[in-house]
């Protein structure tokens, strides 16, 4: 078991595009079936062309929306000539960054204005552990709406917590002169998965000590890469 959460590189650009979808503050989808062209993509029968569709609309919004709907018919009037229910969003009105990916990082771009009316540029990383608290709360609903399924492809599973060893036949020792009874030598992916458990020994020494963030950080980094 990971001492800290890490991106599995081939998942990584997947996990960009789920959180361009949802609201990194509540873990809601940022359109709702108030919006027809959102409606339109959900009834989309494959789920991989209905998940391009919904990022596509999910990308472009800024906000997760709070305020209230009204629902209106294709020709923008009220169907029946009675006002329909109002549609709640139900979202928590935060502002959304736009995702950058670099290497096996996820940067937030965030513009802000001060109080003297300068806008303010902000680019936080977002952390495995960050990502993976925000796919780990989206509902039900919402993953069966973006085409995602629930028993075998969840979002947060994308994200590496735990590592599986495989097992020593997978592995096995080489001979150093190819005879077969020399001088024998370990596995490469030994020698890796080593490096993987020195590293994750120091992240939880780290977080064990208190050791300073910047310390623990360039830990987290190696076991990373």
């Amino acid at each position: 078991e990971l001492a800290k959460p890490v991106y599995h590189p081939g998942f990584i650009k997947k996990v960009k595009k789920v959180l361009e979808i949802v609201c990194h503050n509540c873990s809601k989808v940022l359109a709702d079936r108030s919006d027809p062209e959102f409606l339109q993509a959900v009834n989309t029968r494959d789920p991989k062309v209905r998940f391009n569709r919904i990022w596509n609309i999910c990308k472009k919004k800024t906000r997760c929306e709070n305020e209230t709907k009204e629902v209106k018919n294709d020709d923008g009037e009220y169907s029946l000539g009675m006002k329909q229910a109002p549609v709640n969003h139900g979202g928590c009105g935060n502002i959304q960054p736009r995702v950058r990916h670099k290497a096996l990082q996820l940067i937030a771009k965030y513009e802000s204005s001060g109080e003297d009316g300068v806008k303010k540029k902000e680019e936080p990383q977002i952390t495995p552990e960050m990502a993976h608290n925000i796919l780990r709360r989206i509902s039900d609903d919402d993953l069966r709406d973006m085409g995602l399924n629930l028993e075998y492809a969840r979002p947060e599973w994308m994200i590496v917590t735990v590592l599986p060893v495989p097992p020593p036949p997978v592995r096995p020792s080489i001979s150093m002169d190819g005879t077969g009874q020399g001088l024998r030598n370990e596995d490469d992916l030994t020698y890796k998965l080593g490096d993987i458990i020195r590293a994750n020994s120091n992240v939880k020494q780290a977080i064990r000590e208190g050791s300073p963030a910047h310390i623990a950080q360039d830990f987290e980094q190696l076991l990373q890469y």
